[in-house]
């Protein structure tokens, strides 16, 4: 069967940098559901398009077909005092804690810890491969018809399921 709208794909998939360096790989294959539902990145899931079990792909993507452009808008530096009292770096927080004063809109950003020192936290809100062109690789494992289920919650479940695609 091809890849095409309306199927579950699965994927052995790597992420690197132009230079080789492997970002992420899976362990275990991935699962998603083709056809614009936001799954998977947009230009990956037009290469994929039309693609059989045992296709391998190899697809470049410049930063605003990925994870979009750094911003360093996105970055802040808070008081520690503000935090849990186990911190480290690599931490996320969904907003930043003590920033939920009612009435104002709720910052729903991911923010990562990236240093903590003399007393402040930076926090960084871009994705960890912002900026970064990225050679995607993937090996088409598997190929079949969604269920109708499946299309109308427009995803797959199960612990092997993605959503890659990043909204910007």
């Amino acid at each position: 069967m091809k890849i095409a709208k309306d199927t579950v794909v699965s994927l052995d998939v790597e992420l690197a940098d132009l230079w080789g360096n492997v970002l992420e790989r899976s362990e275990e294959p991935v699962l998603y559901l083709h056809g614009g539902y936001d799954d998977l990145l947009p230009a990956v899931e037009a290469a994929l398009e039309g693609k059989q079990p045992g296709a391998r792909l190899e697809v470049r993507l410049e930063p605003e077909d990925a994870y979009g452009e750094y911003d360093a808008a996105l970055v802040r530096v808070e008081e520690r005092a503000r935090f849990p009292e186990t911190l480290e770096v690599g931490m996320q927080f969904e907003g930043v804690p003590g920033d939920d004063t009612p009435g104002d809109d709720v910052d729903a950003t991911i923010y990562r810890v990236t240093d903590i020192a003399e007393g402040k936290v930076v926090l960084d809100g871009n994705h960890p491969y912002a900026g970064v062109a990225i050679k995607f690789t993937c090996a088409v494992r598997e190929v079949r018809r969604a269920s109708p289920d499946e299309i109308a919650r427009r995803g797959v479940d199960g612990p092997n399921a993605v959503a890659l695609q990043i909204e910007k």
